[in-house]
């Protein structure tokens, strides 16, 4: 079948398994991906790595992708089933040339599609390769290359990523806790399974079976629905604490002990203190969304604000050309930027420094996050609209005397409250999000700005 070419995004490729893309999308796709590396320097026969999630559809789009990747030229190292986190691992521990992963992310179970990497886990987003190779795949002028590459397996990448991410705490200032955790069927129960083999917690397992079909929920905790039933296990077992992850694997979320969920930019706050204690004067990044505790946090801990744009890509590409140490982004993902070791989510080393901080403190972790809660926060609103561009331009007239910035959409701000619209990158729709000093003017504010956006 002929690739959709919209399905090639922002920051990865994604779509419809069976509706825009197939099999032999997965193979042109592997093609392109080697004529892009090649023309790139990158010599034939070197070693790329390939894995996919549990979705339904990855195994036979991942054996393709493979096919392409070996006749455009290159080795492959099949490096299994593994979460993304554990794939961008791999790609730079063992020193690859690039990488591809079979999945949709959080995305419903009909979808699916591929995340692309240079070396060192290097990002490629649409300005700097997925165009490119959706030219490739569209065109229909991929060749093979003289030479076919030869694959092999690497099964051992969880257990280093494991060994590697335990460096960075010492398991044993980590206090006995209960937590709950909801993998939500999906490729955060392999790491978690292996950092508590070597933890003294007790660990209370929800929707852990690998199941693309998502039979419990869906596999996005940034959406509330899909965390109560975490919520209240959290108060029903008197846990510690909750955490949740999305369908790769690379989001992570935390519930509180009183079974509320921790807002993503108040934990990025928190690890952006805990990383400038590692890293006095660092620059840490973050995505330009309302979340304004953690420009603070950075602040008063010395460290260097850098304001990106959405997107975990966008943000890996800034980290990595401004040199910070540290980035979140206001969805759930947590970067690390280890140098040579390479720039990428961390999920692990994120649970392990928050476990820690919390035994600690000494504190609940309700207690704890207190402090920071300091803003009250609209959550992410998401409209359809038939002419983003329109209305955000409405959005302009209408608070032009706030401060604004056009990085990403629009972002205007007042004293007392400030909010950014934007147009996803992955789903067509607009979407709002707006914090203010008191309760009462976010409610107000965010009213205002839906019936603006709706209208």
């Amino acid at each position: 079948m002929q690739t959709n070419p919209a399905i090639f995004k922002a920051y990865d490729i994604r779509g419809v398994y069976g509706k825009d893309f197939d099999e032999e999308g997965a193979y042109r796709i592997g093609l392109a991906y080697a004529a892009l590396r090649q023309k790139e320097g990158l010599t034939s026969g070197a070693k790329i790595a390939a894995g996919s999630d549990m979705r339904i559809s990855s195994p036979a789009l991942k054996a393709r992708l493979i096919d392409g990747l070996l006749d455009g030229g290159f080795d492959v190292a099949d490096i299994g089933l593994v979460s993304t986190p554990t794939f961008y691992f791999a790609v730079a521990n063992y020193g690859y040339g690039g990488g591809i992963l079979v999945s949709a992310s959080h995305n419903p179970k009909e979808y699916n599609g591929f995340k692309l990497v240079r070396a060192k886990a290097a990002p490629i987003s649409q300005d700097t390769g997925i165009s490119e190779i959706r030219d490739l795949v569209v065109s229909g002028s991929l060749k093979k290359n003289q030479t076919r590459g030869i694959s092999n397996k690497n099964d051992q990448a969880l257990f280093d990523q494991i060994k590697h991410d335990l460096k960075y705490v010492d398991p044993a200032r980590i206090k006995p806790m209960k937590i709950v955790i909801d993998p939500a069927n999906a490729m955060g129960t392999l790491y978690f399974d292996e950092l508590f083999k070597r933890l003294d917690c007790e660990i209370i397992r929800m929707n852990w079976e690998l199941d693309g079909s998502f039979p419990a929920h869906e596999a996005d905790p940034f959406k509330r629905e899909n965390i109560e039933d975490l919520c209240e296990r959290v108060k029903a077992e008197k846990a510690d604490l909750g955490i949740a992850t999305d369908g790769d694997g690379d989001r992570i979320f935390f519930i509180d002990d009183s079974g509320e969920p921790v807002e993503p930019g108040i934990l990025r706050a928190i690890l952006s203190k805990i990383f400038l204690r590692e890293r006095p004067g660092a620059k840490i990044a973050y995505d330009i969304r309302p979340g304004r505790i953690t420009e603070d946090s950075i602040r008063e801990n010395g460290g260097v604000p850098i304001v990106t744009r959405v997107g975990h890509s966008l943000i890996k590409e800034t980290a990595i050309r401004e040199g910070a140490y540290f980035a979140g982004e206001s969805s759930g993902h947590f970067f690390l930027n280890m140098g040579d070791e390479g720039c990428y989510e961390a999920p692990v080393i994120v649970t392990l420094k928050i476990l820690d901080e919390i035994s600690q403190s000494g504190l609940s972790s309700s207690d704890y996050v207190k402090p920071y809660q300091k803003y009250f926060h609209s959550g992410e609103i998401n409209s359809r609209v038939g002419d983003p561009a329109g209305v955000i331009g409405r959005i302009k007239e209408k608070y032009r005397d706030g401060k604004q910035n056009e990085l990403d959409g629009i972002t205007v701000e007042y004293p007392d409250f400030w909010f950014n619209v934007r147009a996803s990158n992955t789903e067509p729709l607009l979407r709002l999000n707006l914090e203010a000093r008191s309760r009462k003017l976010m409610e107000e504010k965010r009213d205002e700005l839906i019936e603006l956006i709706e209208s």
